[in-house]
C-alpha cells in the first residue's frame, strides 16, 4: 500500500508492475489473509497501526478480485484504468507533431510489440498493455534467476524506454503541464 501510493506518484509503469505484482503475490498466497499477514504484513516496518491499515488494504484487494472475477488471471479495474489512461496519453502523443522523440521510441518498440503479438501475446489488448506483459514476463523471470536472451534484453530496454517515456508524460498530464495542442 504505502510503496504503491509512492510509485503512483513518482512512476505510473512501475506502479502497474508493483500491482500486478501484488495480485500474483495474492494468488500465490491462495487469498488466504492470515498468510498475508504472516508472509508480507507483519514483516513491513511499519507500527501496528499502519499494519492495521496495509492488512485492510490486502483485504479491499482480495474483495475486488473476488467481485471483478480475476482469482486465476487478469487484473483488476483500478490496473486496467492505468492501461486505459496510458494508452490514451500513448495515441495522443502519436497523434500530435509536438512529441517526435516519443514516436521515434514507439516506432522503434513496434516491431517488438508485433513479435510479442506474433508470439502469442493478446492481439485484442492495447499495444501498451503488451509492453506491460512483456516487462512483467522478463520481472518474474529475474525473480526466478531465470536466464533472459541477449535479444530479449534488448527488447525489453527498447520497451523500457518506450515506457518510461509515457510515464514521465502521464506525471505532467497529471500536472497539467502537458500541451498536446
Amino acid at each position: 500500500m504505502y510503496i504503491s501510493q509512492q510509485l503512483k506518484k513518482q512512476n505510473i509503469a512501475e506502479y502497474l508492475l508493483y500491482m500486478w505484482q501484488v495480485e500474483d503475490l495474492i494468488r500465490a498466497n491462495n487469498f488466504d489473509m492470515e498468510k498475508i499477514r504472516e508472509t508480507i504484513v507483519n514483516s513491513y516496518p511499519v507500527d501496528e497501526e499502519h499494519k492495521k491499515a496495509l492488512a485492510q488494504w490486502y483485504e479491499d484487494l482480495i474483495a475486488m478480485m473476488h467481485d471483478e472475477g480475476v482469482m486465476e488471471k487478469g487484473h483488476i479495474q483500478i490496473n486496467r484504468n492505468v492501461i486505459i489512461w496510458l494508452t490514451d496519453l500513448h495515441l495522443r502523443l502519436l497523434r500530435s507533431p509536438k512529441f517526435p522523440y516519443y514516436s521515434a521510441a514507439y516506432y522503434k518498440a513496434l516491431p517488438f510489440i508485433v513479435e510479442l503479438r506474433a508470439k502469442g501475446a493478446d492481439k485484442d489488448a492495447p499495444e501498451i498493455e503488451t509492453c506491460f506483459d512483456a516487462m512483467y514476463g522478463v520481472l518474474m523471470l529475474k525473480l526466478q534467476k531465470k536466464e533472459i536472451s541477449e535479444d530479449t534484453q534488448k527488447a525489453i530496454k527498447v520497451i523500457s524506454d518506450l515506457l518510461a517515456m509515457l510515464s514521465g508524460y502521464y506525471a505532467k498530464d497529471k500536472a497539467g503541464e502537458l500541451d498536446l495542442d
